[in-house]
């Protein structure tokens, strides 16, 4: 186990190739400040960049997802406000930007939610891959009841959820919990509580990295793409990366598969490894939460 240094915000650990992030600011419910939002950033640069990286795992510390946004920052920015381009409309953009490149990663993510998952911090939810929770999960779109709206997680939850239940929660700012989570189609599986939390993750980890990385590496992009591409030579191109794969993972895949073994690349993972790469020392802070801006 690596971990990565030069984090305050996040405690970023490299097992197998997987890159496991713990929100890591408890006493502000692990908010989304600008610090989190910079040092989460350069996790996705790395799982951009090196091509060795599997997946991504988000969690929180202090046994809370994340409570969204921070709107002490928009309110130090209505007092000193005067600029030609609306500051908060900028800065509210920058948050999309973030999630837009979340949700391009060409690997894997996982969000593990435990606690609150509000505002912003279901929208971060929302732009993963793969969403396990615990029974006492909470999820809400709050922003409404605050008098503000969920701008930039928007689009990501109606991805997630559908139109009809992003209504249905950012017009009533109903709280649901993880039973009623699954239901709606939020979540890929749910734990009794934090230690069965633990066993999941690993199973769906074991899951992933039995495919092969340059495959899911190849594969994630074409689906994204096909939703808004035309499909004809997206066909084409699909084609070109079939060949592309037989040729590379595909020899040692096909082999292991005649041969009744583990390809190479398998890996697995158990659920004390998912405790030891998440746990923390809890990092100490005097700013508490004041709402959600997403």
């Amino acid at each position: 186990m690596e971990t990565l240094q030069g984090y305050e915000a996040l405690v970023v650990r490299r097992i197998n190739d997987v890159l496991f992030v713990t929100l890591n600011q408890p006493a502000t419910r692990n908010a989304l400040g600008t610090e989190m939002l910079d040092e989460l950033s350069r996790v996705l640069a790395i799982a951009e960049q090196d091509t060795a990286i599997r997946a991504l795992a988000l969690r929180g510390a202090g046994s809370v997802f994340c409570a969204g946004g921070n709107i002490g920052g928009f309110q130090k920015i209505l007092l000193t406000e005067n600029n030609d381009v609306d500051p908060i409309a900028l800065r509210n953009r920058q948050f999309g930007y973030f999630m837009d490149r979340l949700t391009s990663l060409p690997v894997p993510v996982l969000a593990m939610v435990e606690g609150a998952a509000m505002g912003g911090g279901m929208g971060l939810a929302c732009a993963a891959d793969f969403v396990l929770a615990t029974e006492k999960a909470r999820f809400a779109l709050s922003e409404t009841s605050l008098g503000i709206i969920a701008a930039q997680i928007t689009p990501f939850v109606v991805t997630r959820l559908g139109a009809a239940t992003t209504r249905r929660l950012g017009l009533s700012g109903e709280r649901i919990s993880g039973d009623l989570a699954l239901r709606l189609g939020m979540l890929d599986d749910i734990a009794k509580d934090s230690e069965q939390l633990n066993a999941l993750e690993a199973e769906w980890l074991t899951r992933i990295c039995r495919c092969a990385p340059k495959a899911n590496r190849a594969f994630k992009p074409l689906v994204n793409r096909s939703t808004t591409e035309p499909f004809a030579p997206l066909l084409d191109e699909a084609a070109t990366l079939f060949a592309k794969c037989l040729r590379d993972e595909g020899g040692e895949g096909t082999q292991a598969f005649r041969e009744k073994r583990d390809a190479s690349w398998c890996v697995q993972f158990d659920a004390a490894s998912i405790q030891a790469a998440h746990n923390v020392v809890s990092a100490l802070s005097s700013t508490s939460p004041q709402g959600s801006v997403a």
